[in-house]
């Protein structure tokens, strides 16, 4: 089905509906008896207590043509969804947990564990803009909160099964299911993707060499499949919880082909065995307050490439990573009136086997490793928490963090505030503050390297150095609802991948460096308004002035910087109160932007859907969803500046058309789950 077949099916599809909507209309008691004295009344969206935002996210999405936690969190004030990434205005990154409790998970398992775990078994959403010490999260998260089972409920589960039409099919079924049983609640999560990807980029290098311009253009196409299985389960015993995170992705081939100036490319990129990734954790809780636990994980790829230059090869590598991670922690919590004292110890080391062998035949020698590093974090946090009759209420910790390898040894002091103004529902203020140390990922201090073609080249960087990452934020939530952000963010040497023309030789260099810094302040808007059941819309408004500067990147300098704007109004409509059917249309626009030493032009998309619920006590459902339907959410990245002039234009098929069923059986209320961190893990993609 080409996408005008699917625009025009969508069309049919919303007639249909409307017309079954009419027809179905209950008559309830509500629409016959109460014309005269109606009592009206609204669900909070938005609490605030000690510097933590409690979100009804349900409601706001209930009408909305998602059924996954991970597309319902884009809906999340401040929260940017960028293609399935989940970003918050105002942060330089968030983490993403589940019921309080992290686990270690590359960021990708994360999402596909989010993926396959159903909207309804969320409860809330807990947004902290600086997370408290006793998480053992730095920054901002995101704590999803999901229903927890009775003994009453029975087994109860939702079977989902999906198709995704971009410029290729792709599939995805998932199985939830959650029972309970005296004091043991077991819960299990299972899915399985079948993906297959396209992406394409233009590229122009007017690469300036020995006072002499050479212009270089290059049409990459790449396809990318693989097959990806995710399991999460969980038992637990009153104060005891063991858990298992796991995802196996097998079939993977990536396949680049290019064409231009200097040639036709074929870079071939193969998994030579299942990508690999297993933690499992045990969570005890002391009836005198004290919390004990720790996780396992491992991980494991080895990945081959092969470059040819038309039936000419050129190389070849085979690149593996294997890393075990062990982490314990002891927290203690302590009640001194209206005064709770926390403090705890936490440890985590980490050994990481990577190494990469080149067979080289065309072009020029590539330097071989095979290297062991090892990695070992050490912390004492110490937090308090108060709330006070006259509206305040609080949290603040101070965390000291001994960070350890070959390459660097640092101390570190990780302070955390979060603070809340609450006397009245109709205005909320909350004032937080948060410092961390970001680290780079394992691969890049390994200094290996990967060839695009025989210009493009990524190189690791074992000099590549950790950054401190300062954020703080001030918002204003009206009647709890409306909500403004007021927002500073600074990285003190925060790091930037881009590519650079080398002086020395035809050759393109992508490599991750250290900036001086990253600054960033601004003002993000989130208002919801709508006329009753019809409609129902929220409008982001997000300005931010954007700096980065470094002195030394590679052999010039930069200093750039520009106003911003991100704007999102989404919508949903709804035929009658207790109509089974409801679509949606949503945009979104981001002004023209910029990466370190790069400037990004604007895009935009519009996504629209609908949500139709049917069968017995309404335990089915279809969603079908258009994302980007006009193709615009890629943009063009131009350099111009020191000698450099480079622009790449972003063609990939982020449109999108996807339609998912949905069976729910014995009322499917349920459960919790467990986490994530950001991924570290990866021989570069």
């Amino acid at each position: 089905m080409d996408m005008k077949q699917a625009v025009t099916f969508i069309i049919a599809l919303l007639y249909a509906l409307y017309a079954t909507a009419q027809t179905e209309m209950p008559d309830t008691i509500s629409a016959r008896q109460l014309d005269e004295v109606v009592v009206k009344g609204e669900k909070p969206q938005v609490r605030a207590e000690d510097g933590v935002m409690v979100v009804d996210l349900p409601g706001i999405v209930r009408d909305k043509p998602v059924n996954n936690i991970l597309e319902a969190l884009g809906y999340l004030p401040g929260v940017i969804d960028n293609n399935g990434m989940i970003g918050l205005a105002g942060t330089s990154s968030v983490t993403i947990i589940l019921n309080g409790e992290l686990t270690d998970m590359p960021l990708q398992n994360l999402y596909q564990l989010l993926y396959t775990t159903p909207i309804d078994r969320l409860k809330n959403v807990e947004v902290m803009y600086s997370a408290p010490a006793k998480y053992h999260v730095n920054g901002a998260v995101i704590n999803v909160v999901l229903k927890t089972p009775t003994p009453l409920d029975g087994l109860q589960g939702q079977v989902r099964a999906g198709y995704n039409q971009a410029h290729y099919g792709s599939y995805v079924g998932a199985l939830a299911a959650t029972y309970a049983v005296k004091d043991w609640t077991f819960d299990l999560d299972y899915g399985i993707s079948r993906t297959r990807s396209w992406s394409r980029e233009e590229t122009w290098s007017n690469h300036l060499l020995d006072g002499q311009r050479t212009v270089i253009e290059d049409d990459m196409r790449r396809i990318t499949r693989n097959l990806s299985n995710t399991i999460f389960a969980s038992a637990s015993c009153k104060t005891l919880k063991l858990t298992y995170n796991g995802q196996i992705t097998s079939n993977q081939k990536s396949f680049g082909l290019s064409s231009g100036t200097l040639g036709s490319f074929t870079n071939d990129h193969k998994m030579l065995s299942p990508i690999n990734y297993h933690n499992i954790a045990l969570r005890y809780v002391a009836p005198f307050g004290m919390t004990i636990g720790g996780d396992y994980t491992c991980y494991s790829e080895n990945r081959s490439q092969s470059l040819f230059k038309d039936t000419d090869y050129l190389l070849g590598s085979e690149n593996r990573q294997d890393i075990n991670r062990w982490h314990v922690y002891v927290d203690q919590e302590h009640q001194f009136g209206k005064w709770q004292l926390n403090y705890g110890v936490e440890y985590q080391h980490s050994k990481d086997h990577s190494s990469q062998h080149y067979g080289i035949v065309g072009m020029a020698d590539n330097p071989d490793f095979d290297d062991i590093l090892n990695e070992d974090v050490a912390s004492f946090y110490v937090g308090t928490q108060r709330s006070f009759d006259w509206g305040l209420s609080f949290n603040a910790s101070a965390k000291g963090e001994c960070y350890h390898n070959k390459y660097q040894h640092n101390w570190n002091l990780i302070p955390q505030l979060g603070a809340t103004y609450y006397k009245t529902p109709k205005s909320i203020f909350q004032l937080n503050f948060d410092a961390q140390r970001i680290y780079p990922s394992y691969w890049e201090l390994h200094g290996g390297t990967s060839h695009i073609n025989d210009y493009s080249t990524i190189i690791g960087n074992p000099k590549l150095q950790s950054y401190i990452q300062y954020d703080a934020q001030f918002n204003y939530i009206l009647r709890q609802k409306y909500v403004a952000t007021l927002y500073f963010q600074y990285g003190d040497k925060a790091t930037v991948q881009l590519p650079y023309q080398s002086p020395d030789a035809l050759n393109l260099i992508y490599q991750t460096i250290n900036m001086n810094y990253k600054r960033v302040v601004g003002l993000n808007l989130h208002a919801p308004f709508g006329a009753g059941y019809i409609w129902n819309a929220t409008a982001t408004a997000n300005v931010f002035n954007q700096r980065e500067k470094a002195d030394n990147f590679h052999d010039i300098s930069f200093d750039n910087s520009k106003w911003i704007f991100y704007g999102s109004l989404t919508n949903s409509f709804k035929f009658s109160q207790n109509c089974p059917v409801s679509l949606s249309v949503d945009f979104s626009y981001i002004s023209p932007s910029l990466q370190g030493i790069a400037d990004l032009s604007a895009i935009w998309k519009i996504d629209a859907g609908v949500k139709w619920q049917f069968g017995k006590k309404r335990c089915c459902e279809l969603d079908l969803k258009a994302d980007d339907i006009f193709n615009k959410w890629s943009p063009t990245m131009t350099i111009r500046h020191a000698g450099q002039d480079y622009r790449m234009k972003v063609l990939d098929m982020a449109r999108n058309l996807k339609m998912t069923f949905i069976w729910r059986f014995n009322g499917f209320k349920p459960k919790e789950n467990n986490n994530i961190d950001t991924s570290r893990f990866g021989t570069g993609k």
